[in-house]
């Protein structure tokens, strides 16, 4: 994983730029421990040698794995950064394209890049936190955080 400072005004900005291999969920997990970002947001492109999506089941309280198995490309990467319980915590969402031009999309789970994944990340000047959800264990975003 590549890291270029962008901006570095009250929002920093950087390009994060995976290769081959390498896990983007495990890479931007480590990046924000290591930079502390307490709020960020993410946008990306690129291509996955395989992925594993997820659809959140209510009834379940749990991911439907929806495996790729194949090259794709990264049509479109959305997510953001919080903590949880003081860790970074990733929230990102997935379009992924196959050879056919069909889409699959959903809850990024687990993925491996190639042969580049490029993101643009934002570091916000605030903190979000997320709280268990008692009604599904989902990680939400914390009401004190969202004001009124």
């Amino acid at each position: 994983m590549r890291i270029k400072k962008l901006n570095d005004g009250a929002e920093r900005v950087f390009a994060v730029v995976f290769q081959s291999g390498e896990d983007p969920m495990a890479g931007l997990t480590e990046m924000a421990r290591q930079r502390e970002f307490n709020a960020s947001s993410f946008t990306g492109i690129g291509a996955f040698r395989r992925a594993v999506l997820g659809f959140f089941d209510l009834d379940r309280s749990d991911y439907h794995r929806i495996p790729v198995e194949e090259q794709c490309e990264v049509v479109s990467l959305t997510g953001n950064i919080a903590l949880v319980d003081g860790a970074p915590s990733l929230h990102i969402h997935a379009t992924l394209g196959r050879r056919d031009g069909s889409a699959v999309v959903g809850h990024l789970l687990e993925a491996e890049v190639r042969p580049t994944l490029e993101l643009i990340l934002t570091e916000l000047p605030a903190c979000m936190a997320r709280r268990r959800d008692p009604a599904t264990g989902l990680p939400l975003l914390a009401p004190s955080n969202l004001g009124d």
